[in-house]
């Protein structure tokens, strides 16, 4: 290993196992299922940008009104709280928990509009 600016250079094989190890990320289908639903909220209008963080303990889908706002909901995959009170989660702009669960598109149900009462 040789170091440049003070950091590690590592083979370009050994350092992509590294990194994919250490995070956690959407599998095919929870990706399908979250841009399925994202791309109906954009065809209303509803939503405009979204953004993928893939982290150490979890993976984060951020949905976006406009793309320099902060996100007004996010979608988290905590793989380590799957035992306990489910992996997934829908958390608001206000850092606010809606659902936790065990299945994503049971979580996401939380988002559905639901039909008002109107009196006239």
């Amino acid at each position: 290993m040789s170091s440049v600016s003070g950091s590690n250079v590592l083979p370009l094989k050994q350092a992509n196992k590294s990194k994919i190890l250490e995070r956690v990320s959407f599998h095919r289908r929870e990706l399908d299922t979250l841009l399925q639903f994202y791309s109906a909220r954009v065809g209303t209008g509803e939503w405009r940008d979204y953004a993928i963080d893939m982290l150490k303990d979890r993976a984060v889908f951020s949905v976006f009104k406009r793309a320099s706002e902060v996100p007004v909901y996010t979608i988290e995959k905590m793989p380590k709280l799957a035992k306990r009170q489910g992996q997934w989660c829908v958390i608001n702009a206000n850092g606010l928990i809606l659902k936790r669960g065990h299945e994503l598109k049971t979580v996401l149900r939380v988002l559905d509009k639901k039909p008002k009462l109107v009196s006239l």
